[in-house]
């Protein structure tokens, strides 16, 4: 595999869909969808280069907000002497 460029999409066999993050001759950094950041020689990393660019990461936006709503919730239930 060849040197990739910035927001270059691509499917990993393993990891999925991902964005290319930083790639030199050395090393390739992808964020994938549901594995977040990897790090992979440049050299071995084997991958299939989609056309097009990266839809926006709406999901990671949900899934925080379901955790964060989820955390003030279960502070509001086990706050001592707040019933």
């Amino acid at each position: 595999m060849k040197i990739l460029k910035n927001k270059q999409y691509l499917k990993h066999s393993q990891y999925g869909l991902g964005v290319v993050m930083e790639s030199n001759s050395e090393r390739t950094t992808i964020d994938f969808e549901l594995h977040g950041v990897k790090k992979f020689v440049t050299t071995l990393m084997d991958a299939e280069l989609l056309a097009g660019e990266a839809p926006v990461k709406a999901s990671l936006t949900k899934r925080t907000a379901k955790r964060t709503a989820g955390t003030r919730t279960a502070k509001a239930k086990t706050a001592p002497g707040k019933a």
